[in-house]
């Protein structure tokens, strides 16, 4: 898996309207506070609404805002609808599984990949918009609490 800058950007979004959390942003605010260009955020806004993450506001103090509370917001099913499959292989994703020719011979890498696939989606469908804003990010297997 790996996050795209429309990922990185889109999460950062969040985060500023989740610091926001019930008043509107203006995208020129959200754009200084995320670094991102207002003409590529404007993208990305777009796509976060169409997904119903975000809500718009029109006129002289429009913007936008969350749609849902930041706990209902998981980071795992931003990142899906985004950039795709969370796999770092075809083989192994569960939404969009590809044949590979390998598979019929015993390949030695699948359980890596699908032990990748697992932990990665593991920590980020546990993890929430909530979660990031308050620094408590879930803890993974193989670290102790």
């Amino acid at each position: 898996m790996k996050v795209s800058s429309k990922g990185e950007y889109a999460l950062r979004a969040l985060i500023t309207l989740g610091k926001n959390e019930n008043s509107v942003t203006s995208i020129k605010e959200i754009s200084n506070q995320t670094l991102v260009p207002i003409q590529y955020l404007e993208q990305i806004l777009l796509l976060l609404k169409s997904h119903g993450y975000v809500k718009s506001k029109r006129g002289v103090y429009g913007g936008y805002l969350l749609k849902n509370h930041p706990k209902e917001i998981v980071i795992g099913e931003v990142i899906r609808d985004l950039e795709g499959p969370l796999a770092p292989m075809s083989c192994v994703s569960i939404t969009a599984y590809e044949y590979c020719p390998l598979e019929d011979q015993g390949c030695l890498l699948k359980p890596l990949w699908a032990l990748i696939r697992e932990e990665v989606a593991l920590i980020l469908d546990r993890t929430t918009l909530h979660d990031i804003l308050e620094g408590q990010l879930p803890v993974g297997r193989g670290e102790k609490d």
